[in-house]
């Protein structure tokens, strides 16, 4: 993508803002007025990928399905012994969710995993995971669950223990709760978002877990509000060598095509970023108009914008060296995908460089070809979670695919 210049046409500058990622100050300059155009719903129907097709990404790259007939899996974590977890849920108003959590274990390293097992079942919507000592965590949408574990175990047998209560679903996708440890192994920190859009019911503001990432203690205690006004942050990651959080968020719906940005951005402790009474910085959003100009004027800015409806989501710094140089210390992002846009948006992976512990721009399209006919509406898969694995190659959970693809650097 391309930085666009200060003498573009309002419609070239319409369309940057809704379909490419720019720095703040850039996307500040590019917003549109809210309902500039309509509140518009383009949804996408996956149909699945056809034999011997899968993502494209750059010169240089091989694709290929680390793991298929999976059930919509969304999320991934690496166990420190190199295993795999997917965590299979759906959004319960498109059908049953599978509820567990599946161990891939690629013990060779052909990159096709030779054992596959459930490494635990009958949650309820679960996302995040994470492993601290002799612990594993997961976060169910209504509660942060810890179990005993050992490593190299191909299921979790044993009963857990709910030591965090969490407000359960939420608007649209939101009932995604994520997990981060620190860099200390101290704290743990989950993202949680909205129960509305923008919350015109009163319903978030009686509830401060929401739209927020919250810390507290490895064993349950200490919950607290790490960071708010963070509408539905989702993907979170440590920038390497540093103890600086970042998040991806996705915003609100229904004020046109190319507002409000998706954003990545560091997450200040104490920060209030908007949400919902202000957007991509104090632009006070119409629908809570004059409600709390204290909070439009306490509202931090974000450090990157990721176009408009994009539903960014996955985040993973790459901190390994097997990519190119260009990679290093950069941001990969998984964007599942637009539904309140005329056009699709999304629907790829992107990756951001970094430059001293900063988004520098412009963003690149890393991993594309999931959109097959966008005048049908029609997508083979939909891109969400990302993460590396110790060979430094990527992974990408296409949960509409119902598949985990790999992206591995050949230079060829």
């Amino acid at each position: 993508m391309n930085w666009v210049v200060r003498t573009a046409t309002a419609s070239a500058l319409a369309l940057a803002v809704g379909a490419s990622a720019l720095s703040f100050a850039t996307a500040k300059e590019m917003l549109p007025q809210p309902f500039a155009t309509p509140s518009a719903t383009k949804r996408a129907e996956a149909i699945g990928w056809p034999e011997g097709r899968t993502p494209v990404a750059p010169a240089g790259f091989r694709v290929s399905r680390f793991a298929g007939e999976l059930d919509n899996p969304r999320w991934l974590y690496v166990l420190p012994n190199g295993d795999v977890l997917a965590a299979e849920s759906r959004t319960p108003r498109y059908g049953p969710s599978a509820n567990r959590i599946t161990l891939l274990r690629d013990g060779n390293g052909d990159g096709t995993p030779e054992v596959r097992s459930v490494f635990l079942s009958g949650l309820n919507l679960p996302f995040g995971m994470l492993v601290l000592g002799d612990s594993f965590y997961v976060a169910n949408t209504d509660g942060l669950l810890r179990y005993p574990y050992k490593s190299g175990q191909l299921r979790i047998a044993a009963p857990g223990t709910k030591i965090v209560d969490l407000p359960g679903t939420g608007y649209n996708n939101h009932w995604t709760r994520n997990l981060t440890a620190g860099p200390d192994g101290k704290k743990i920190y989950i993202s949680v978002g909205s129960a509305t859009n923008v919350d015109e019911e009163n319903i978030d503001a009686k509830d401060p877990r929401r739209a927020a990432i919250l810390e507290v203690n490895p064993d349950g205690s200490g919950l607290r509000v790490f960071a708010g006004g963070l509408r539905n942050p989702v993907g979170m990651d440590w920038l390497p060598d540093s103890n600086s959080l970042w998040t991806v968020v996705n915003e609100r719906d229904h004020l046109g095509d190319d507002l409000v940005p998706d954003y990545l951005t560091r997450v200040r402790e104490g920060a209030f970023y908007g949400w919902p009474y202000a957007y991509f910085g104090q632009n006070e959003d119409p629908r809570q108009k004059g409600k709390r100009p204290d909070l439009v004027a306490k509202a931090v800015e974000p450090d990157f914008g990721l176009g408009a409806h994009t539903a960014s989501l996955g985040l993973a710094f790459y901190r390994a060296r097997t990519f190119p140089a260009t990679y290093h210390g950069g941001a990969f992002i998984g964007q599942r995908g637009s539904w309140n846009r005329s056009r699709f948006a999304g629907y790829k992976v992107l990756f951001v460089p970094f430059r001293n512990g900063q988004p520098t721009g412009p963003a690149q399209d890393f991993l594309t070809g999931f959109i097959a006919d966008e005048a049908r509406s029609e997508v083979y898969g939909r891109p969400v979670g990302v993460t590396t694995l110790a060979d430094g190659s990527l992974l990408v959970a296409d949960d509409a695919g119902n598949t985990v693809w790999r992206v591995a650097y050949t230079g060829r």
